[in-house]
């Protein structure tokens, strides 16, 4: 079984506004109320239509699903969303995501990197000579 993490911001001092209306607000309204607040990446996709799997993830989110695992990484935070734990699908394991208000109208990939940091170690064996160099730190 893959290996779960969770990703949490810290918490914040004062209640979030997107664009001066609060989260239970942006809950209230439909998707066609939504759309001129979004951006314009986020707005030119949902006027383009979503994909059966985009309205299958809205759907589990909706029924209230507690557990729900997607590879739709290309799929916009909703404010319907906020609260869940996603897990989202990285190329190797689904990474556990708790969906918190800053992340409204971002994309769910962006909270699970397909790529982790590079951490170079020492030269190998038959490693060349200018190659052997590690300064010190």
């Amino acid at each position: 079984m893959a290996k779960k993490t969770q990703k949490r911001l810290p918490r914040r001092r004062e209640a979030f506004t997107y664009r001066g209306l609060s989260i239970e607000d942006l809950q209230q309204m439909g998707t066609s109320e939504l759309i001129p607040l979004m951006p314009s990446r986020a707005r030119r996709k949902f006027n383009r239509g979503l994909s059966r799997e985009h309205e299958n993830l809205l759907a589990q989110v909706r029924a209230g699903e507690d557990h729900i695992r997607t590879h739709v990484r290309d799929m916009i935070i909703m404010p319907e969303m906020i609260g869940k734990t996603i897990e989202i699908y990285n190329g190797k394991e689904f990474i556990s995501v708790e969906i918190q208000p800053e992340a409204v109208f971002h994309y769910l990939g962006e909270f699970s990197l397909t790529r982790r940091r590079v951490s170079h170690g020492t030269a190998g064996i038959g490693a060349t000579r200018s190659s052997k160099y590690v300064p010190l730190k």
